[in-house]
C-alpha cells in the first residue's frame, strides 16, 4: 500500500543515511525560512493572526503550557499555536523556498512543524534535521506525482500535500512507530485542503494553508500516538487523496512503482530559493528583465524612454495577467505590475511591492509602465514545461540620439534553481536585506528566538 510505504520510509529514515550534501541543503533551508519567517512576522497577515490567537487564550491559559515554543518574533506560546502562526509568518511574503516539479512550497509547513516539536520535546538538532528530511521528501514525491492534475483543478499543494508532509515531519519528530505513522499520514489525508483562488484573487487566505498544513499535520500525529486511527489507504482508496484529489484515476500499481522509485533519493537538493517575493512563475521574467538592464547597461528604465515591452512566457506564468492588482497579496501575483515596479526601481522588493499600494504618484508611474506590456503565452516556450519555467523579455526604448532600440532577453530558468543556485552568501545576503536591524545580530538572540533549544539548533546548522 502506497500510505504504508512512505511511512515505513518515515520510520526507518536515519540521520546516518542522509548525505553529507543533503545535510548542508537542510542548513541553507532553515536559515533560509528562519530569515523569510523572521520578516513575515512583522506582515499583517500573520499579526493579524497572533491577534486573533492572542483572542481566544489568555495570558494565563498560555502561561498554563508546560511546553510552550518559540513564535518567531513574538515570543512563546502553545506549541500548536507556535507552528501554525510560523507556518503563516513562513509563507505571506511570498520569498520561501519550493519545488518547481512538485509544485509547491515544502519549507513553510514541513520546517515550522518540525521546529516547535523539537521544542516541546527537547530533540536534538539531528532528530530535527531527519525531520524536515522526511517532510520535504514526501512533500515532493507526492507533488510530483499528483501534479500538474492537481493545480489544474484549482487545488494549493501548500496546503494539500503540505498537510500530509507536516504529518511525516511530526510523526518522525515525535518518533511514531509504522502503524501511528500510517494512521498519522491517514488523518493529515483527510484534512487536507487549499484552493489557488484564495491566493489568485489576492487574498490572505493563500497563508492560512500553510498555517493550517502545520496544525493539521501534528494534530494528526499526536491522536494517532494516542491510537486515533486513521486511513491505511487515504493517498491511493478508491474515494482517497489521489483519486478525489486529481482530474484522472491514478493506477495503484504506478503510483506504487512510481514512490518507491523515487523514495531515499533527498528532492531537498532539488528545491529553489527565492529573490524576488512574488509568484515563482513571474521570477523568469524578472531575471530576463534584468538582463535587459545589463545590456544597456542601466540599472532602471524610466516610463519616458519605454516604447514597447513583450513577454513571452509560458501557459501558467502568462495567466498572471492581472494589470490592476490593489492588493500587496494580488500585486504579488500580478507579472505586468511586479515587472513594471522591477523596469523602474532596478529592483523588486517587499518596499517597493508596499510602495505602489501606499504612494499615488509612485503607483500611477507603474501603471503606465505596465500599459506598455503585453503578455503572450509562446507554444514553444510551454512546450519546454515543467522542466523549464521560461520567459522572454524584449524592450523597445529611445536611445539618447532618439533612435529606437529593441533589446531582448531569454531565461530558462529563474536564479535559484539547482541548476542555478543561490550562494551560501547571497542567501545570507537575502536574510540581512530583509531583516536589515538583525544586521550585526548576535546568533544566540534573535527577535523571540532565545531558548537554549533553538540556539542548538543555529549551532547545529549554521556553525558547524
Amino acid at each position: 500500500m502506497i500510505t504504508k510505504d512512505l511511512a515505513s520510509f518515515i520510520v526507518s529514515l536515519k540521520y546516518e543515511d542522509i548525505p553529507q550534501d543533503t545535510r548542508e541543503k537542510v542548513k541553507l533551508c532553515f536559515f533560509d525560512f528562519l530569515g523569510v519567517a523572521l520578516r513575515g512576522s512583522r506582515e499583517k497577515s500573520s499579526l493579524i493572526a497572533h491577534e486573533v490567537f492572542s483572542d481566544m487564550f489568555s495570558d494565563n491559559y498560555q502561561k498554563s503550557f508546560k511546553n510552550r515554543s518559540t513564535i518567531i518574533g513574538h515570543g512563546k506560546g502553545n506549541f500548536v499555536m507556535a507552528g501554525f502562526l510560523n507556518g503563516i509568518s513562513a509563507h505571506c511574503l511570498d520569498l520561501d523556498d519550493g519545488h518547481r516539479g512538485a509544485q509547491l512550497h515544502p519549507g513553510c509547513v514541513v520546517i515550522p512543524t518540525a521546529l516547535t516539536l523539537a521544542e516541546k520535546y527537547d530533540k536534538t538538532g539531528k532528530q530535527f534535521l531527519e525531520a524536515v528530511v522526511a517532510g520535504y521528501e514526501v512533500a515532493i514525491i507526492l507533488g510530483k506525482i499528483i501534479n500538474p492534475y492537481h493545480r489544474n483543478q484549482g487545488f494549493h499543494s501548500t496546503g494539500t500535500v503540505g498537510t500530509v508532509a507536516a504529518a511525516a515531519a511530526a510523526s518522525k519528530i515525535i518518533d511514531l512507530n509504522l502503524i501511528k505513522t500510517t494512521n498519522a499520514l491517514g488523518l493529515a489525508g483527510t484534512q487536507a485542503a487549499g484552493l489557488l483562488e484564495s491566493g489568485h484573487a489576492g487574498t490572505m487566505g493563500k497563508y492560512l494553508h500553510a498555517g493550517r498544513a502545520v496544525e493539521s499535520g501534528i494534530l494528526s500525529s499526536l491522536m494517532a500516538e494516542k491510537a486515533f486511527t486513521g486511513a491505511h489507504s487515504i493517498l491511493e482508496g478508491k474515494e482517497g487523496f489521489f483519486n478525489s484529489m486529481s482530474c484522472d484515476l491514478i493506477h495503484e500499481k504506478l503510483l506504487k512503482n512510481q514512490i518507491k522509485s523515487q523514495l531515499n533519493k533527498f528532492h531537498i537538493n532539488d528545491v529553489y530559493l527565492k529573490k524576488y517575493p512574488v509568484c515563482r512563475h513571474i521570477h523568469s521574467t524578472i531575471d530576463s528583465a534584468q538582463g535587459v538592464l545589463q545590456k544597456i547597461h542601466s540599472e532602471s528604465i524610466k516610463i519616458d524612454k519605454i516604447r514597447k515591452i513583450m513577454v513571452k512566457t509560458y501557459k501558467i506564468a502568462s495567466e498572471h495577467d492581472n494589470y490592476s492588482p490593489y492588493t500587496v497579496e494580488s500585486i504579488r501575483q500580478s507579472l505586468p505590475i511586479s515587472l513594471a515596479i522591477f523596469l523602474n526601481q532596478g529592483e523588486l522588493t517587499l518596499d517597493n511591492i508596499e510602495r505602489h499600494c501606499e504612494d499615488p504618484v509612485f503607483k500611477e508611474e507603474i501603471l503606465k509602465t505596465a500599459e506598455k506590456i503585453t503578455i503572450v503565452m509562446d507554444k514553444n516556450l510551454e512546450e519546454l514545461q515543467p522542466q523549464k519555467r521560461p520567459s522572454s523579455v524584449s524592450i523597445k526604448i529611445m536611445d539618447g540620439n532618439n533612435n529606437k532600440k529593441t533589446f531582448e532577453k531569454l531565461t530558462f530558468l529563474p536564479k535559484g534553481e539547482p541548476e542555478n543556485p543561490f550562494t551560501q552568501t547571497e542567501i545570507f545576503n537575502k536574510f540581512y536585506s530583509i531583516n536589515p536591524d538583525l544586521i550585526h545580530m548576535d546568533f544566540n538572540v534573535i527577535d523571540g528566538i532565545d531558548t537554549c533549544k533553538i540556539r542548538r539548533f543555529m549551532k547545529t546548522f549554521l556553525e558547524n
